[in-house]
């Protein structure tokens, strides 16, 4: 028996599913490894080289370092990623692209129930060196990487896919993909998460966003 060669869209979306297996190991690793209680050492070590001198409640750097990691770290509340999302959802109406609104809409608000979910059953404590920022859930897997990561990666993919320019693309892609890091980083370097909390953000927000966009390729596919 033969099988038909799959068409370049079928190969991607196999592709995706591939990069989603690896993009949930880690998750899968970190999320046993913490409650086993074997990540302490490790965010220790990844947390001290932010710190001054190894001083556990002080950031490295300058003040303005510490007020533009408050900056960053602003791109990835619910705030800002909410009037960014509704803008988009916006925006994506008037040109008459309710799929597309429907596809991005989905994707955030499924990832961000996903996230507050998995926090109150992890219920791990934050860390002990906060200081003036406030915080209002636990601490894995961290929610500003998680939802941060769906909300770019999700409208870099929408964006890179409505581009005829490849290069234009990839930057739409790098751009998600750096916002996210960046978030994620800053993270840690204000005392808010452990790095493991952090990682895990990543990969569960990168995997549910490339998820969702499989899912919508395959309902994409099945309509043609």
């Amino acid at each position: 028996m033969q099988f038909p060669h799959p068409t370049p869209a079928r190969r991607t979306i196999l592709m995706s599913f591939v990069a989603l297996a690896a993009l949930l190991g880690p998750f899968s690793f970190v999320a046993d490894e913490v409650i086993e209680g074997d990540t302490v050492n490790f965010d220790r070590a990844v947390t001290l080289v932010f710190r001054d001198n190894g001083d556990i409640m002080n950031p490295f750097g300058p003040a303005w370092l510490e007020e533009a990691g408050r900056d960053i770290t602003s791109l990835g509340s619910f705030s800002i990623l909410g009037l960014v999302v509704t803008m988009v959802l916006i925006s994506l109406l008037i040109i008459r692209r309710p799929r597309a609104a429907g596809y991005v809409g989905f994707a955030v608000v499924s990832g961000t129930v996903l996230s507050t979910e998995l926090k109150q059953v992890f219920d791990r404590p934050r860390p002990e060196m906060l200081q003036a920022m406030r915080v209002f859930t636990s601490s894995f897997p961290s929610g500003h990487a998680t939802v941060s990561a769906v909300v770019y990666l999700t409208l870099a993919a929408l964006l890179a896919r409505l581009c005829t320019n490849r290069k234009l693309a990839v930057l739409c892609l790098a751009t998600g993909i750096f916002l996210t890091l960046t978030v994620g980083v800053s993270r840690v370097y204000l005392g808010v998460h452990y790095p493991t909390d952090v990682i895990a953000g990543w990969s569960l927000g990168a995997a549910w966003a490339l998820l969702c966009w499989v899912a919508a390729e395959l309902l994409d596919l099945q309509s043609r």
